[in-house]
């Protein structure tokens, strides 16, 4: 008797677990989409308010900035409310900053459009992972990850080649009014799926929230997967910037070729981070991401080295560096989710999310400050900054024994009760 109402109740809770995480996920697509469309439209942005390429970078470089700052604010408040309620307000906030975009009318408040849009989204970014920790088992996070995480993949295939047609048949507004409105629509569907997720509140601590956010920053264990998520983020974002220009100026790709990359990588990685996801909840997310990080060393050193070649053979070379690349990210992510209590996750991450956005800065100054111009227009020293990602990768294989998480507890748990 009992087995009959409990098949039908586990299939309503695994099917709003798929519906949890598919908004979760369209809620990332957009955020992600949101940063990716504006890279391809700095031919236009250099036209049409009549800027340099180093002014088009302070409109990239807004969004990022932003979510570090905001991301460190917000460890400061963030696990004293629930989830839901957080999450849906930062969404808001990213639309309307999004919004903003579209109706820019000069250089100057389209950068605080941006700087607006990045406040928010970057921090709902974060808080989505502390849900997905909140939520999902641990035996299930990974593919969680996973499928959250393709987002990207989906917003890569679509964000570069809708941007670009509805801004070339149309005008530089319409991709932030048709993701403005996108955006609008999954408020909507998150604000009847989410669940109000409050159990963390029951441990919250009463005193002061930067003594939290300190004793948070002061843990050894913690410092440690900071660490580990700042060198992670920094082997892809010193090479990544510099990919489109490397294949047109040194690869022999004509510019007409590049959204080819985008395409295939994503298309590609769309179907690998789910594969590795439930590969990282069987095998360990330890084992899969060192995996994946000695396999990324193949493609990091083949494309800062690889001279003019073939269209396939420049595609081959960029997809397999995104599918290990993004492959190390997955267990990576479920594992930083649970380096940390429950009650101290939101803040966690919404730091660790600042961690990555401030890595992704310091990655492109100093790969920028390497690669020099060749008379003839080729980029120099890009193999330098492969060496200096190979390094980086391998010190995230050394460091990624040190974050700490349930998986290594339960060995040491389990050890010392056998040792009793």
């Amino acid at each position: 008797m009992t087995s009959e109402p409990s098949g039908p109740a586990e299939t309503r809770g695994d099917s709003h677990e798929r519906l949890l995480l598919f908004v979760l996920a369209a809620i990332q697509f957009t955020t992600v989409l949101d940063f990716l469309i504006i890279l391809p439209l700095g031919p236009q942005y250099l036209r049409v308010f009549h800027i340099t390429p180093g002014q088009f970078s302070i409109i990239v470089s807004a969004y990022a900035i932003a979510a570090g700052i905001s991301g460190v604010l917000a460890g400061l408040c963030l696990d004293r409310f629930d989830r839901k309620r957080a999450l849906l307000v930062l969404y808001f906030g990213f639309t309307i900053g999004t919004l903003c975009c579209a109706l820019a009318n000069s250089y100057y408040v389209l950068v605080a459009a941006r700087a607006v849009a990045g406040a928010f989204g970057g921090v709902a970014g974060a808080l989505i992972l502390a849900i997905i920790g909140d939520v999902i088992p641990e035996n299930r996070r990974g593919a969680a990850m996973g499928l959250v995480m393709s987002s990207f993949s989906v917003a890569s295939i679509c964000g570069v080649p809708l941007g670009l047609l509805l801004a070339t048949h149309l005008n530089w507004h319409v991709p932030f009014f048709a993701l403005a409105g996108l955006s609008a629509l999954v408020l909507v569907a998150a604000a009847r799926v989410l669940p109000s997720l409050r159990g963390h509140l029951a441990h919250l601590a009463d005193h002061h929230p930067a003594i939290e956010l300190v004793a948070i920053l002061r843990r050894p264990s913690h410092q440690l997967a900071f660490l580990f998520m700042a060198v992670l983020t920094f082997t892809g974002f010193n090479i990544f910037p510099h990919l489109a220009n490397y294949m047109v100026a040194n690869v022999g790709l004509s510019e007409e070729q590049l959204p080819l990359i985008y395409l295939t990588g994503g298309l590609c990685t769309l179907f690998s981070m789910n594969w590795i996801g439930r590969w990282a909840d069987r095998s360990g997310k330890l084992k899969v991401f060192t995996i994946m990080s000695l396999s990324s060393l193949v493609p990091i050193f083949l494309l800062t080295n690889l001279p003019r070649s073939p269209l396939a053979v420049a595609l081959a070379t960029s997809t397999l560096l995104m599918i290990c690349m993004s492959g190390r990210m997955v267990p990576a992510m479920a594992m930083m989710t649970a380096a940390v209590e429950p009650r101290h996750r939101g803040a966690f991450m919404s730091l660790n999310s600042s961690v990555q956005q401030f890595a992704c800065g310091v990655a492109s100054l100093v790969s920028g400050s390497i690669i020099g111009l060749a008379a003839d227009g080729r980029m120099t020293r890009f193999r330098v900054v492969g060496g200096l990602s190979l390094a980086c990768a391998l010190l995230c294989i050394y460091l990624a024994r040190f974050v700490k998480g349930p998986e290594r507890k339960t060995v040491v748990d389990d050890s010392l009760a056998l040792a009793g």
